[in-house]
């Protein structure tokens, strides 16, 4: 047995029983090759530096062969799309292998684009190459931003024609996690009045991943605060970096706080708190200034799929669940200034610092001042103020902001704010650029720009990768179907 192959799987949420997914192999790539691999992911799993050279890999992870101890399912999950109930949802084109132990514990594998399942609804079950690439590396920008997210190890492609918008090539992202156990997991069995497999799912995810909350007076009332406190920190994260999730339906929604589902994502150029980075979302509900009030409904979502798991009158249980998602607007407020003070270099804490963050956040809103840039030239600003100036149009009023600013900056404000404030992120047209050269057959720019993203607070080799976005790229969308 080659040692890929002999890995240790524990597979603990496949013992929950038929109920929660359906049994199925991977329906695998033709002819497949690598497009990328992430070093940091495999290190992760504790994997060897040569595991990619060896043909099992390629083998298992685009779904065409099975190694000893995986167990393939699609799980089954309901869910509030663009917050109307959809119904029955579940991995329509996610393939769960199984559990790895690692020296980080255990994590899951999963497949994204391995073929049909039971719950594929009118979909192949297939990904693009487009949304794969773009996938993996914000799967891997997050990580090195510090900001919870799921991770990619790998993509693989093929030649296989699939049929969005337009004819593309079939690819198969391996995705990683400790829990891919979302909030519609839960709202499936609340709906469908399976209360026996309510109970289990809540029980299990308590034993081994909230096991502070199982003395809890109410369990469930625990395991619901530390979601919300876990969900308010990432939005915060998402906030203070700019980026724009796209399509927050509670079925997308981790129960670990962590980024799920890259589709219509996107960093913010220009600022703008009414910014909508997902073409379909023709209301936007999941503009950027609306992501953390989403999240807060989310919760109420997840809270009534709790209720069931209550004892006595189910009003006053409603109520305990309700105080529990609470949690999510005070920790949100104060994970975001605190965020808001690390950025803008601050000295303490003062009252009026919320007034001093949302004064420059105005202003950068005004000009349309770039996102990611407006924060990393400000943390030069106390000695060179001239490029931060260069992106705003009243630059008076830029002044007097900058006046009331300075006293409050920290010691050594430069080095701190450069450790928070990124130079580079996945903007779209990074994206764009590394997927039209892989659909030429050139992956090199995926690698490079993946070395480059996972040291976003250095300055890049190449000034481009941080340079403001060129005028093509307001012409690039992204939708559901990304």
């Amino acid at each position: 047995m080659k040692p890929l192959e002999g890995l240790a799987w524990t597979n603990r949420f496949a013992a929950l029983g038929a109920d929660f997914f359906t049994e199925l192999p991977a329906q695998g790539l033709p002819d497949p090759h690598w497009v990328a691999r992430s070093p940091a992911c495999a290190e992760l799993l504790g994997w060897p530096a040569d595991w990619a050279a060896r043909p099992e890999a390629l083998a298992a992870l685009s779904g065409n062969a099975s190694w000893p101890g995986m167990r393939p399912l699609a799980t089954v999950y309901s869910g509030h799309q663009f917050g109307v109930w959809a119904g029955q949802l579940g991995d329509g084109r996610a393939l769960w292998l199984g559990e790895v132990d690692t020296p980080a514990g255990p994590q899951e594998l999963q497949l994204k684009g391995g073929g049909r399942t039971p719950y594929s609804r009118r979909g192949d079950g297939r990904a693009v190459l487009r949304s794969s690439i773009r996938e993996f590396l914000c799967s891997e920008a997050m990580t090195a931003l510090g900001v919870p997210t799921t991770r990619a190890l790998c993509i693989t492609g093929s030649e296989m024609p699939v049929i969005r918008e337009t004819v593309e090539t079939a690819a198969v992202v391996t995705r990683v996690a400790p829990s891919f156990i979302r909030f519609g997991h839960f709202e499936h069995f609340a709906h469908h009045d399976q209360l026996e497999a309510l109970r289990r799912l809540t029980a299990f995810f308590i034993a081994h991943h909230a096991p502070e909350c199982a003395d809890a007076p109410e369990p469930a009332v625990a395991l619901l605060k530390k979601v919300a406190l876990q969900t308010a920190d990432l939005v915060a994260h998402w906030q203070a970096v700019g980026f724009c999730h796209g399509v927050m339906n509670t079925d997308n929604m981790s129960m670990l706080g962590l980024t799920l589902d890259y589709g219509p994502f996107g960093f913010m150029d220009a600022f703008d708190p009414g910014h909508i980075c997902n073409h379909s979302d023709d209301r936007g509900r999941y503009a950027y200034a609306r992501q953390p009030s989403v999240a807060f409904w989310n919760l109420h979502a997840l809270a009534q799929a709790f209720v069931p798991l209550m004892d006595g009158e189910q009003e006053a249980a409603g109520e305990r669940l309700l105080e529990a998602v609470e949690a999510f607007r005070d920790r949100f407020a104060s994970q975001m200034l605190g965020r808001l003070r690390a950025k803008l270099g601050l000295d303490g804490e003062q009252p009026a610092d919320q007034a001093l963050a949302d004064d420059f956040l105005k202003l950068m809103a005004a000009s349309r001042a770039d996102f990611t840039q407006s924060f990393r030239r400000l943390s030069r600003a106390l000695t060179h103020p001239e490029p931060l100036r260069d992106l705003f149009i009243d630059r008076d009023a830029l002044d007097a902001w900058l006046a009331r600013w300075r006293p409050r900056t920290a010691p050594h404000a430069q080095a701190r704010m450069l450790a928070v404030n990124p130079a580079v992120v996945l903007r779209n047209h990074l994206a764009e650029g590394a997927i039209r050269a892989a659909q030429g057959g050139d992956f090199s720019e995926i690698d490079r720009l993946l070395k480059v993203l996972s040291r976003p607070f250095d300055e890049p080799a190449l000034p481009g990768d941080a340079a403001l976005p060129p005028d093509w790229a307001q012409s690039l969308e992204v939708s559901c179907s990304s």
